[in-house]
């Protein structure tokens, strides 16, 4: 039977991994709780990392709450494409219960994904204009 762990090659695990995405947002995510940073990465899966900070999250407790829900929401998506992605936290996470915040990720997950495929399709066009003017 096969495990559905959480293994090293879906995580960010070097400041140049996270420096990556910071560098060249192309995918932004805003909600309330969550700020999602996205953009493409060339090994074919996705590859998520957290930052949750003391100023919004006081206790480790809530802090590592919140990691494990981000983490199994993420675990769970099928569609998602090649994309490095950070996780921020905002405020007001706190008194948000565990099945209130996995439907916002559900959601979350699933507005990546769409603005993603509309990333693609721009790309794709500006690539194409690009080729017809030169």
């Amino acid at each position: 039977m096969k495990t559905s762990g959480f293994p090293k090659s879906s995580r960010l695990l070097t400041p140049r991994d996270y420096s990556g995405v910071f560098d060249d947002v192309r995918i932004r995510v805003p909600h309330r709780h969550f700020l999602i940073l996205a953009t493409p990465n060339d090994l074919g899966h996705p590859r998520v990392g957290l930052v949750f900070s003391k100023k919004n999250l006081k206790l480790a407790v809530q802090r590592n709450r919140i990691k494990r829900q981000v983490r199994e929401t993420f675990r769970h998506q099928p569609g998602l494409p090649a994309v490095d992605i950070v996780v921020l936290s905002r405020q007001g996470l706190v008194d948000i219960a565990n099945t209130d915040v996995s439907r916002m990720l559900e959601d979350i997950w699933q507005r990546l994904i769409r603005k993603s495929a509309q990333s693609q399709q721009t790309d794709q066009s500006s690539v194409a204009a690009n080729k017809g003017n030169g």
